[in-house]
Parts: structure tokens; C-alpha cells; sequence
């Protein structure tokens, strides 16, 4: 899908797509990334974070900068930040989250690209389908359902966030 290498020096290695069972990075450790594959995503950024329980690659969290900390994003959520999990890495687990450059999100049916994101009651899934207080500020869709797999599609991400306020 995506391969991406630290564009610096970290500790543990820089398995984006790894899964901890125990911490190998300092929680909350922001970095920079490039993809290597042939997907090429350009460049990324990620932060650290535990895990929570039935969280799939792409699924759409928030993260609680408090304790770095997941929960899976649902409607009417505020959250400092918004992210998309790497890999699934469920509670009691560790792992990189994306929150910025071209990302891979779980959405809904029919979702398109070029589009604002919102969040939707499906916990860790998002659409583009207007939902006053929902939207997701710093993401937008850049490829339709489907791509790079069903039930994916890829996302521009800029440190998003969700306030679930009507304006």
C-alpha cells in the first residue's frame, strides 16, 4: 500500500506500518516520513500513539494529546486532532497514526474525490456527504472509494481536526 521511511533518526526503527505490544517510541513523538513504494505518497507526518480496541489500517481516530491516547472518530466529536491509524493497532498496543501529507482513510459508500470530509456515526469511518458540526478541518478527499483498496480512499491531510461546531 504505502511504504515510509523516517526522514529522520528515530529510535525502534520507522516501521510506519508496525504494531507495538509494547512502547517503542516516546508517546505523542511527531515525524516526518517519505514513501518509498511505488504508491508514492510524497512526504507524510505521524505521531505516536496507543491503540484502541477494533481499529483497522486507515480507520479515523482522535487523538486525546493529553495521554496519546486513541478513539475511534465519531459524529458530534471535538478533539484536538484528528488521525488515520497505519495499521490496526488495537488497545494496549502502539503505533503510528498519519496527520499530514496523502493519507488512507476508511469511508462510506459513494464517497468521491475533491470533496470536504466529515465525520459520520460509523466510529472511525468518514464521508463526504455535508454534516453541519462534522466537517474535518485540514482533510480532503484526493481519490474515490475503492482507491487503494474497498472501503479506503486516500485523504490530504493538514494536522486535521473536528470542534463539531455549525460554522
Amino acid at each position: 500500500m504505502s511504504q515510509f521511511q523516517s526522514n529522520e533518526v528515530i529510535g525502534g526503527g520507522g516501521d510506519f506500518n508496525s504494531v507495538h505490544t509494547t512502547k517503542e517510541q516516546r508517546l505523542g513523538q511527531i515525524v516526518s516520513a517519505y514513501d518509498t513504494d511505488d504508491t508514492d505518497y510524497g512526504v507524510g507526518e505521524f505521531i505516536y500513539c496507543e491503540g484502541v480496541a477494533a481499529t483497522a489500517l486507515g480507520s479515523v481516530v482522535l487523538v486525546n494529546m493529553g495521554d496519546f491516547t486513541t478513539t475511534l472518530a465519531s459524529a458530534n466529536a471535538v478533539g484536538a486532532l484528528v488521525a488515520t491509524a497505519m495499521a490496526p493497532v488495537l488497545g494496549s498496543q502502539y503505533g503510528w497514526y498519519q496527520i499530514g501529507g496523502k493519507a488512507v482513510a476508511k469511508v462510506l459508500a459513494s464517497f468521491a474525490s475533491g470533496k470536504l470530509c466529515y465525520l459520520t456515526s460509523t466510529a472511525g469511518s468518514i464521508d463526504d456527504a455535508v454534516v453541519v458540526g462534522d466537517i474535518i478541518a485540514g482533510t480532503i478527499s484526493v481519490g474515490a472509494i475503492a482507491t487503494p483498496a474497498a472501503g479506503l480512499a486516500l485523504v490530504a491531510l493538514n494536522r486535521p481536526s473536528c470542534n463539531n461546531a455549525s460554522n
